[in-house]
């Protein structure tokens, strides 16, 4: 068994016992909403249906990690990220934006605007409103597990030391596949190679080493959520 093998299975382990003791298992995208009791800031790790683990035991693998406010002096909430992913628009998430290139690709469909700009205006917006409310669907039906971190904002917060690390160990970029995505997953239609050949809709980190030691971390930081 390689070294990365190994530390995958302990990361399941972990979010099993994050599922169990602290979440009351994964939720449904779609069944969320401000009510659903977040803590102020984390980490979240997405789950897609027909995306299961192959080499690390059984269940579904994790597609995405992401957290937010990695800029000094934000003020987003992790509600505040995983609901414009949910239900925001392709230019507020990258997470949409890369999943509507898959659909389109997929689907065949001609949106020539998506993804373009930090803006557009109304008329482009409703050219994008069928296929944003594809993506929004594809998205809520994720389910997702959350790390409550709660430290303060900046690009060397302990939320963005999980997110790259975690990421780091899951893909398969350049690596011997574990756990490989299914033959037919969305994202092998995306147009980013990185999210093509790892495995995961992220593009960043997905080419960098991982330090195990963060796993000791992420245990740490699930014995002391509430």
């Amino acid at each position: 068994m390689s070294d990365r093998t190994h530390d995958l299975k302990r990361f399941y382990n972990l979010l099993t016992m994050l599922a169990k003791k602290k979440t009351n298992g994964p939720r449904r995208l779609s069944d969320c909403s401000v009510r659903t009791g977040w803590p102020a800031r984390g980490v979240y790790f997405f789950q897609e249906s027909g995306e299961n683990r192959s080499d690390t035991g059984t269940g579904p693998r994790i597609v995405r990690v992401g957290t937010h406010a990695l800029k000094k002096g934000s003020r987003a909430t992790l509600w505040d990220r995983l609901r414009q992913h949910r239900s925001g628009t392709n230019r507020l998430s990258v997470f949409r934006k890369i999943v509507g290139t898959a659909l389109m690709k997929r689907g065949g469909w001609v949106c020539p605007s998506w993804g373009r700009g930090n803006s557009a205006p109304r008329e482009v917006r409703e050219a994008e409103r069928d296929l944003e409310d594809v993506a929004s669907a594809t998205i809520g039906n994720m389910y997702l597990l959350w790390l409550a971190v709660d430290d303060e904002p900046g690009p060397d917060s302990l939320r963005g030391y999980i997110e790259r690390n975690a990421i780091a160990l899951l893909s398969n970029y350049d690596k011997e596949p574990v756990d490989p995505p299914s033959q037919d997953w969305l994202g092998c239609y995306c147009n980013r190679e990185k999210v093509k050949r790892s495995g995961l809709w992220n593009s960043n980190h997905v080419d960098e080493q991982y330090d195990p030691a963060f796993l000791d971390t992420v245990e740490s930081l699930i014995d002391q959520m509430r």
